[in-house]
């Protein structure tokens, strides 16, 4: 099962986690902020993400607080005996992901880098249509698990006389004939 996460965060440099934001494949929705320095924040996170905090109300927790958080909605969601798959954009967002759970991530939560198996296209339809700024981490979790489009592993086959066929996509297999 996958789960689409986002954070935001201080800056690239020294990241410290401001808030995160986390959506089922299945709909359900994790959102917590924590506290942060914000002489630490770059200055376009003091200009963009900041003032974005806030909504939904409920959201604020202490960084102890939170891994406790989504330990719970993590296995809440969990169907049984399920791998949950944590898909990001950015490794930034699986660190402190990882670093909220006090480094302790569940076997059952794997690591997923999916930045090229989102349409950016998608993306930005879906802030627009749903008039939802982008550096909200749960907005972006939203938007990540809308844009998503999986990509199926390819594989080749090699034909009677063993020259290498690529799979029938089209409608019709191509050949890919090699000199050695």
């Amino acid at each position: 099962m996958n789960i689409f996460i986002d954070t935001e965060f201080t800056d690239f440099v020294n990241s410290q986690l401001i808030s995160i934001g986390l959506v089922a494949a299945s709909g359900e929705e994790f959102y917590a902020e924590v506290p942060y320095f914000e002489p630490a924040c770059s200055t376009f996170v003091k200009e963009v993400v900041i003032p974005l905090l806030g909504e939904p109300q409920g959201a604020a927790c202490s960084k102890q607080e939170l891994g406790e958080r989504l330990l719970i909605w993590l296995g809440s969601v969990r169907p049984p005996n399920a791998i949950l798959e944590i898909c990001f954009d950015f490794q930034t967002d699986w660190n402190l992901f990882a670093i909220a759970l006090g480094g302790s991530v569940p076997i059952w939560c794997q690591a997923r880098l999916i930045g090229g198996e989102i349409n950016e296209l998608l993306r930005y339809e879906f802030h627009k249509r749903n008039q939802l700024p982008e550096h909200h981490a749960l907005y972006d979790a939203q938007a990540m698990r809308y844009s998503f489009l999986e990509r199926t592993p390819v594989s080749f086959e090699n034909d009677a006389l063993g020259i290498l066929r690529w799979p029938d996509i089209f409608g019709c297999h191509f050949k890919l004939i090699c000199n050695q």
